[in-house]
C-alpha cells in the first residue's frame, strides 16, 4: 500500500509537513544503510522450490509434500512492486524470484495485493487527483507469467484504496474469505468483506486504532492480522465478525513508511517498509521479521532490496507453524 500522491499536495498546502510521491507519511527511522538484501532471482517459474514442504493449515516440515489441495505456487509470499513487477518470495531463504511484469489494462497506479488458494493474485489499483482517490478496481493477475483479467468489482464510497488480505474459515479451512480496510481520505473505515462483485462494511477498529490505516494479513487457521502504519507501528490482530481490535503489539525500530506491504508465513511475520522517495531517493524496501514466538524484531533481515513493494500477498495454503 502507499498514500496516495494528493496527500503532498494537501501536506504542501499545509504548510512544512514533510511529503514525497509516494505520500506522507514521516520516514520514522531514517534512511538505513543498504545491506544483504538476499538474493534477486532472474525470471523463473515460481513453483520452482527445488525441495517441498508441507502447506495448508498446520504445514510445518521441510518434506512433506502438498496438501488441503493446495499447490506449491500458492504456497509462496508474493510481493507487487512500484512498478508493476511480480515477484515469488520464500521467506526462510530470502530468495526473491521475478515473476514477470503486470499487463493490467489501466493507467492507476498499483496499491495493494492479495493471494487466494489457487494462486491467483487480487491486486487493486488506485486513479487520485488533487482531491483524493477518484476511482479504484481490482484485477486478477496469474502467479505463474503475471498475465492479468479484469473484474467486475465495484469500489465505491471510501473503499477504493484498500488493503487486502484472505483468511481462511476456521471451521473449513479449504473455505477463505477476502478481507479488506479502507485508507479513504485522512480516516479509514474499518474493515470490510467482499462480497460478490461488492465491498460490504463490517466495522471500524476499535479503540486506540479506531480511524488508523492497515494493510492485511491472514492465516490458513483462521486468522486476521493488521499492520497499522502508527507511531511506532503496530501488528494487530482483528476480529474478522467485528472489526474489533483483538491484541494489538507495538514494533519498535520499524519506520513508518509511505509505501509498505505485510505478510504471514512459516509462524512469523514479514513487514516491508520504505520511506519517502523524496528524502531518500536511493533506499528501496527494506524486509522486517517479527517473530512472536520469542518477539524478537530482525530489522536487517533483508535491507534496500532494490525496488519499492507496495503489496504483498500469502494465500493461506502457507505454512502456519515455523518450519523444522
Amino acid at each position: 500500500m502507499q498514500i496516495a500522491r494528493w496527500s503532498l499536495l494537501l501536506a504542501l498546502a499545509a504548510g512544512g509537513c514533510s511529503a514525497s510521491e509516494g505520500g506522507t507519511r514521516p520516514p520514522g527511522d531514517g534512511g538505513g544503510g543498504a545491506g544483504g538484501a538476499g538474493g534477486v532471482g532472474g525470471t523463473g517459474a515460481a513453483g520452482d522450490l527445488g525441495d517441498t514442504f508441507a502447506v495448508g493449515v498446520g504445514g510445518s516440515g521441510s518434506g512433506g509434500g502438498v496438501d488441503s489441495g493446495c499447490s506449491e505456487r500458492a504456497a509462496l509470499v508474493y510481493v507487487l512492486s512500484q512498478d508493476n513487477e511480480l515477484y515469488s518470495f520464500r521467506p526462510d531463504r530470502k530468495e526473491l524470484t521475478r515473476v514477470g511484469r503486470l499487463d493490467c489494462p489501466t493507467a492507476m497506479e498499483p496499491n495493494s495485493m492479495a493471494i487466494d488458494r489457487d494462486a491467483i493474485a487480487w491486486v487493486n489499483y488506485v486513479e487520485a487527483d488533487a482531491h483524493g482517490d477518484v476511482a479504484g478496481t481490482l484485477f486478477k493477475v496469474s502467479t505463474e507469467d503475471a498475465r492479468c483479467e479484469p473484474t467486475s468489482i465495484a469500489l465505491r464510497g471510501g473503499w477504493s484504496r484498500l488493503g487486502m488480505g484472505f483468511s481462511s474459515d476456521a471451521s473449513n479451512p479449504s473455505a477463505e474469505q477476502l478481507f479488506v480496510t479502507s485508507a479513504v481520505t485522512g480516516r479509514s473505515l474499518g474493515l470490510g468483506r467482499l462480497d460478490g462483485a461488492s465491498i460490504t462494511p463490517i466495522g471500524e477498529f476499535s479503540g486506540s486504532l479506531r480511524g488508523d490505516y492497515a494493510e492485511l494479513t491472514g492465516t490458513g487457521d483462521g486468522r486476521l492480522f493488521g499492520f497499522f502504519t502508527t507511531s511506532p507501528v503496530q501488528l494487530a490482530e482483528i476480529d474478522k465478525d467485528t472489526g474489533e481490535i483483538r491484541s494489538s503489539t507495538p514494533l519498535p525500530g520499524i519506520e513508518t513508511p509511505s509505501a509498505w506491504a505485510f505478510s504471514f508465513w512459516g509462524g512469523d511475520f514479514y513487514i516491508y517498509t520504505a520511506p519517502s522517495q523524496t528524502e531518500f531517493p536511493s533506499r528501496t524496501t527494506n524486509v522486517t521479521r517479527y517473530r512472536p514466538s520469542d518477539g524478537t524484531i530482525d530489522a536487517s533481515y533483508m535491507t534496500n532490496i532494490g525496488f519499492r513493494i507496495v503489496g504483498a500477498g500469502v494465500s493461506t495454503c502457507a505454512p502456519v507453524a515455523p518450519l523444522r
